[in-house]
């Protein structure tokens, strides 16, 4: 069932909608640190992995920048379809997680073929729900949202089924969850909030 996300023309516009939603809220709060107008400094990503097909716009990063001279603080929202500074789109990532562990695994070597991540950075994921995510304090807060809680030792499976609807619905509360959440700091290979392994 959530293989079936992969062949979904039409998931990438609802990620972007998402994005656009969480960069008109910050728009609208203006700058965090003089209080004056934002005005639109998006940048361009180049996202991989699945077979999307993605159009120029989801390669923008939407971002904000001070209008005030001598502030010009940039503003990047929460998003959906980046995690931080990743090249993978978020979606495969969580997805990536989700298959491994679902009733019927998907092999390390069909997810290869789909996404096109080879078989450590596969792992490499894995193991950064479990180790990093799950034992961030920001999770370990957030994770109260919900009764029962995830189980972070069974992350990312255990947050996608916190959520009610089919599968798609699911996906796009738990990346909206998780953008919430965390922002545009996720946990990084090291604990800190910067990176996640590519």
């Amino acid at each position: 069932m959530y293989a079936e996300i992969f062949s979904n023309a039409s998931f990438p516009d609802a990620l972007l909608e998402l994005d656009r939603e969480f960069a008109r809220e910050a728009k609208q709060r203006g700058c965090p640190k003089c209080g004056s107008v934002l005005d639109i400094a998006n940048y361009s990503r180049k996202p991989r992995g699945g077979p999307f097909p993605l159009r120029d716009e989801h390669g923008r990063r939407l971002s904000l920048c001070c209008r005030r001279e001598g502030c010009r603080l940039r503003v990047t929202p929460p998003s959906v379809r980046f995690l931080g500074r990743r090249v993978y789109l978020s979606v495969v990532v969580l997805l990536c997680g989700v298959l491994r562990q679902g009733p019927t695994p998907w092999r390390l070597e069909a997810l290869r073929r789909v996404v096109g991540a080879d078989r450590r950075t596969l792992e490499r994921w894995r193991r950064w729900w479990v180790e990093r995510v799950g034992s961030s304090r920001v999770f370990e807060i957030g994770r109260a949202d919900f009764m029962p809680a995830p189980d972070a030792a069974q992350l990312p499976l255990s947050l996608v089924e916190s959520f009610v609807g089919a599968a798609p619905e699911r996906i796009l509360h738990a990346v909206r969850w998780l953008a919430g959440q965390f922002g545009s700091r996720f946990p990084t290979a090291g604990g800190g909030h910067a990176e996640l392994a590519r």
